[in-house]
């Protein structure tokens, strides 16, 4: 009679109501719930190392250290989209499943505050933790956690350096895996500590396929042109040719993605204003080439864009190796001075100033 009073009094709670008094169950808002659309970025991340493309040495040590070897401290370096960050974090998932993936990895990104009083205390603490027990699906779980520091190389040298100590004093518990673009910005003593291992830049065919994956999966309308086009301006960057095909597929609305379209979103600047300035240049004329680049800013077009891209045209034209080195030279000057936040309508004007004097030679 208890028994059958408790499940009475189960089954007698109250619904809940919507705003009109209409009942809803528990358990049906749930069902009923769209999926919240994500980025593709996160969507097409790679959810197992086998999943990892073009980076077969790091995808090897991953490999055997899953099926049960032990984990050395990694470093990560290599261009920025080239699967760093999405290699450890599918061999975290793997090690330690969905449930104590969140409990045994602690991940800090440069927007994160990571000074040296973060590395000595929420680091350290969180590496002095010991770990036991084991999955529910009844798989081996190794007796260590990750610790993932993402963009290491914008780390102050005193917070790398009391990392340090904590790397070598935790290794039976913790392991380390440092991410980064630069790796001659990481200090010695930390990259002894850690196998190292160069992400190369993904070559065409294999960004090619991804995108032509995602866009198959997606139903976005593109050709294969338009794929090539969207690898060429995103430089071997897999995430940034990704967020591109996103934004071209919002921007369309499911006509074909043209490369007109791949090019206002990329922000590259169209071949026809390069060639004008290059004209410009050719002509002799001062005050026209003032206006051809006022031109150019007042379109919006980046001055470092335009740097790296005519920087493409000068390696490719023909003049003599003399002047492609003045005008490489002045063109590496212009970069820095603008890095450094210069003024952009000066600093092209002193640039094609430049280019003009050394195209004047071979009239």
């Amino acid at each position: 009679m208890q028994a059958f009073l408790k499940g009475a009094s189960i089954s007698t709670k109250p619904t809940l109501t919507k705003d009109r008094g209409v009942p809803v169950t528990a358990g049906s808002s749930g069902e009923n719930k769209k999926a919240k659309p994500v980025p593709w970025v996160e969507k097409y991340r790679p959810k197992c190392v086998d999943e990892v493309a073009f980076q077969e040495e790091v995808v090897a040590v991953l490999k055997k250290s899953l099926e049960g070897a032990d984990l050395p401290n990694l470093l990560f370096y290599g261009p920025p989209g080239t699967g760093k960050t999405s290699t450890i974090l599918a061999a975290a998932r793997e090690l330690f499943g969905p449930e104590l993936f969140r409990l045994r990895v602690l991940e800090l990104n440069a927007s994160d505050e990571r000074g040296i009083q973060v590395v000595r205390e929420k680091v350290k603490n969180f590496a002095q933790l010991t770990v036991s027990g084991s999955r529910s699906d009844g798989k081996p779980c190794p007796p260590f956690k990750i610790v993932i520091l993402d963009e290491a190389d914008s780390m102050t040298s005193a917070a790398q350096a009391a990392l340090r100590r904590t790397m070598e004093k935790e290794s039976k518990t913790t392991r380390f895996c440092l991410i980064c673009n630069y790796v001659s910005r990481i200090i010695e003593p930390l990259t002894s500590r850690c196998s190292k291992f160069r992400f190369k830049p993904l070559s065409d065919k294999i960004q090619q396929q991804r995108l032509l994956d995602i866009a198959e999966k997606e139903k976005v309308i593109i050709s294969n042109e338009g794929i090539a086009y969207l690898v060429k301006v995103s430089e071997g960057d897999l995430r940034k040719a990704i967020t591109f095909l996103q934004s071209a597929t919002r921007l369309t609305g499911g006509k074909e993605i043209t490369e007109k379209v791949i090019t206002d979103i990329a922000g590259v600047i169209p071949a026809e204003t390069i060639d004008r300035i290059f004209n410009s240049c050719q002509s002799g004329s001062f005050d026209k080439l003032e206006v051809v680049v006022k031109e150019v800013i007042d379109e919006g077009h980046t001055a470092t864009q335009l740097v790296n891209q005519l920087h493409d045209v000068v390696v490719e034209n023909n003049l003599s190796d003399k002047q492609k080195s003045i005008i490489t030279e002045k063109l590496a000057e212009v970069d820095k001075c603008l890095a450094d936040g210069a003024d952009e309508h000066l600093q092209l004007i002193s640039l094609c100033a430049t280019v003009m004097q050394q195209l004047s030679q071979n009239c």
